[in-house]
């Protein structure tokens, strides 16, 4: 293959004008094929029975050629021959019922179809560039339909103008009317009334006042006449307009479904569908569009990308010429949430946004509890979550204690509940300390069930409980401790510090011995002495502002909860306003969990999670009243989460301490409840205290529903302690239980009400706690 470049002369002396140049002319010199062999008697061939005389290719000039008119020729004719002459490089077999070698841009009897479209390669090639395209049609299509040019809001729009123009314009005359109708016949009802009562003695008023009321009875009547002419036409250019823009689709749908059944049913309704988007092809521009410019997800709306920046530009978030980078797209969640994760503009750092959660919320249009912001990864990139509801409002679900089969596990990590997603959030207790606070109501004491039940599930957890309150929130964890205080009693709860500052110290002298700087759970198994101990207390404020024992106490803890950490002892108050009146801040900082439950003002809030967090949006004040037992839980990670705790009944927590109490008597950590006076009397050994022992077995005998018995004759005491064989006279059993003349007085006594004298329970029972220094 050769090219030949034909430049034009340039001559020595300008050429004529009227004499053209040549162009310069570039071209391929082919190479041509071999003749062909004859082809057999019987090879049908589509090719031309006489291919005609061989090509003659005239010779190219080596040189340049000149001006002159020979040359030209030349040069022109073998261009011409060459395009015009070509013939195919390779043979193609044409399949079917001709066989034979073709020429690839023969057409033969199928126009339009060249020959080489009959070879594999151009099945192939057509086939495949038929496929893409119908993909990349099928493509288009999908991303149009959530668009204003999709099929549905075409119909939508179609059937909404459609319904427009039926309805039309004549509404407005017919209320005109009306109004008029109205206001016409209030008048000439005035009217009558004024010429019914005007006297006759009257004769020009009363002729003035018959003559107004008949012109404005006529005019009312009018205009009562003109109102159901305009309801009239009104109707009637209403059912015709109807008939036009209804009567084809319901007459397709209808024939369609009687020729053809349920095919023809489709195809009436697939023309109809295709009718209404023809007519709604077109979408509304700016200022036909009647809806809100301003979309939030308050409303119903999707959220996009778009309202995405819209928000955050009202929120003051980014500026107005700034976008976000959308991570994840946003989608609704199994929750019918919307969630979304965002890259903040360069230099815009997450805690921007997580501060403006009231400013999102009211862009959005939802209340502050529904919008979540949590930083995700690096410090620009968020995550947002939006809730359709308002959180935490249904029905909590069973807790997860309730499924336990076996004994709980102190030493892992603790159920608390669901955040705003549904995910389960838990905690790890070991050497950490914990503060719940919130205001009255708010559900400390459910939320602190969660850790309570499951300290008290697992039996090799020493408990010890101090109920500041009193109210008997705790009561039913008295049988499970080892020490209890529930009498809101500040002195009581001092010497229980003082007992639990000696067990730490005996810990410590124990670790040391064994070459050990902490307890592990390893360590406690085999040591029965170091197994955890919680130490809650409740209504932490109640002990800590006390005149006398206020300041004692918070040292006592603030030595406690610095240093009982190592040695397995784990210390939770709850109150309700952890303030540094209450929680000397010094204390305070120790405690490593936070849970705020619902608070009043955002300084309430900090006094739990700490100074600066309602600034940073962390505010437990967002929590709606609604939202029971909800707080932000800051135990791990570096920002506090919304979180529910697990709801646990009165029956369910009874339920779950018989579980412990079983399960501890079998482990053999259940404590030793309190003995009863009658044994701690027959304990003594002493004559006096197994009489008195006796009489309270008595009145214990002689019990009722309602109780024991608070009063029995002295009499039948003295009965029955000679009956167990203690010879007591009245007048010994006297000296040994002294009464005062007024518990001396005789009382009724049996069926006949016979008056005789007696001795009160009470007055045996602080006989014996008196004399033998024993708790009743």
């Amino acid at each position: 293959m050769t090219e030949n470049h034909v430049e034009p002369h340039t001559p020595s002396t300008p050429l004529s004008s009227a004499e053209p140049t040549i162009a310069t002319v570039t071209f391929l010199r082919p190479t041509l094929p071999a003749p062909a062999p004859a082809p057999a008697a019987d090879d049908w061939s589509d090719l031309p029975d006489d291919p005609g005389p061989a090509v003659v290719v005239p010779p190219m000039p080596t040189v340049a050629p000149g001006i002159g008119p020979d040359d030209r020729t030349v040069v022109l004719e073998t261009a011409r021959v060459i395009l015009d002459k070509t013939p195919a490089a390779e043979p193609v077999v044409r399949p079917g019922k001709f066989t034979g070698t073709v020429d690839l841009d023969d057409f033969d009897d199928a126009p339009l179809i060249p020959a080489w479209m009959y070879s594999p390669e151009g099945w192939a090639a057509w086939s495949g560039v038929f496929y893409r395209a119908r993909r990349r049609d099928f493509r288009r299509w999908v991303r149009r339909q959530p668009t204003q040019h999709g099929h549905l809001r075409q119909f939508g729009r179609g059937t909404r103008r459609a319904h427009e123009w039926v309805v039309g314009f004549e509404g407005v005359r017919v209320q005109s009317a009306a109004h008029t109708a109205h206001v016409l016949t209030r008048e000439a009802r005035l009217a009558a009334r004024h010429a019914r009562f005007t006297p006759r003695i009257l004769g020009s008023k009363k002729e003035l006042a018959m003559k107004a009321a008949e012109k404005a009875t006529k005019a009312a009547e009018e205009a009562v006449l003109l109102h159901k002419k305009a309801k009239k036409d009104r109707n009637r250019a209403r059912n015709l307009r109807a008939g036009v823009v209804y009567g084809p689709p319901l007459t397709a749908i209808g024939t369609g479904y009687v020729m053809g059944g349920g095919i023809g049913l489709a195809a009436g309704l697939l023309s109809t569908f295709a009718g209404g988007a023809f007519v709604g092809r077109k979408p509304y521009d700016e200022e036909a569009d009647w809806t809100s410019d301003w979309r939030s997800l308050g409303d119903g709306d999707r959220m996009t990308a778009p309202m995405l920046d819209q928000t955050f530009r009202a929120a003051k978030v980014i500026g107005s010429e700034e976008t976000l980078g959308v991570v994840q797209m946003p989608m609704l969640d199994t929750r019918g949430a919307w969630t979304a994760v965002l890259d903040l503009p360069p230099g815009v750092p997450a805690k921007k946004a997580i501060r403006a959660t009231d400013e999102l919320a009211a862009a959005f249009g939802v209340e502050e509890a529904q919008v979540s912001v949590a930083k995700r990864g690096r410090a620009g990139r968020i995550e947002l979550y939006v809730s359709r509801d308002l959180p935490f409002t249904d029905k909590a679900a069973p807790g997860p204690l309730l499924a336990l089969e076996s004994a709980a596990d102190f030493w892992g990590r603790i159920s608390i509940g669901p955040d705003v997603r549904g995910i389960h959030q838990s905690i790890s207790v070991v050497e950490r300390s914990g503060l719940i606070g919130g205001e009255p109501g708010a559900g400390k004491s459910a939320s602190g069930n969660t850790i309570l039940l499951a300290a008290a599930l697992d039996p090799r957890v020493i408990l010890w409980l101090a109920d500041g309150k009193g109210g008997g929130d705790l009561e039913p964890f008295e049988h499970l401790c080892e020490r209890y205080e529930g009498d809101a009693d500040p002195e009581a709860f001092s010497q229980m510090l003082d007992e639990l500052l000696a067990e730490m110290k005996a810990r410590y002298a124990l670790l040391k011995k064994l070459g050990k700087r902490k307890v592990t759970e390893e360590l406690a198994n085999k040591h029965p002495e170091l197994r955890q101990l919680l130490l809650w207390v409740d209504e932490l404020m109640l002990y800590t502002t006390d005149d006398e024992f206020g300041k004692k106490i918070t040292r006592k803890l603030r030595n406690l909860v610095s240093r009982g950490r190592a040695a397995g002892i784990i210390t939770f108050c709850a109150t309700q306003k952890p303030g540094s009146d209450v929680v000397d801040t010094s204390l305070r900082d120790l405690l490593s969990i936070r849970w705020a439950l619902r608070c009043t003002t955002p300084e309430a809030s900090d006094t739990i999670l700490g100074k600066g967090a309602a600034a940073s949006g962390y505010s437990a004040k967002t929590i709606q009243s609604e939202m029971r037992g909800a707080g932000l839980l800051w135990a791990e990670g570096t920002n506090p989460t919304m979180v529910r705790a697990d709801y646990y009944t009165d029956e369910q927590v009874e339920t779950l301490l018989e579980r412990a109490t079983e399960w501890r008597r079998k482990a053999g950590t259940l404590p030793n409840g309190p003995v009863p006076l009658v044994d701690q009397l027959r304990a003594q050994g002493d004559n006096d205290a197994l009489l008195l022992a006796v009489v309270l077995d008595t009145f214990a005998a002689h019990a009722t529903d309602d109780g024991p018995a608070e009063w029995l004759p002295g009499q039948l005491l003295v009965d029955e302690l000679k009956a167990a064989g203690h010879p007591v006279t009245a007048e010994k059993l006297g000296a040994l239980i002294q009464r005062t003349d007024e518990e001396k007085a005789k009382r009724p006594w049996s069926e006949k009400k016979t008056r005789v004298t007696g001795y009160p329970l009470a007055r045996v029972e602080a006989t014996a706690t008196g004399r033998f220094g024993l708790t009743a």
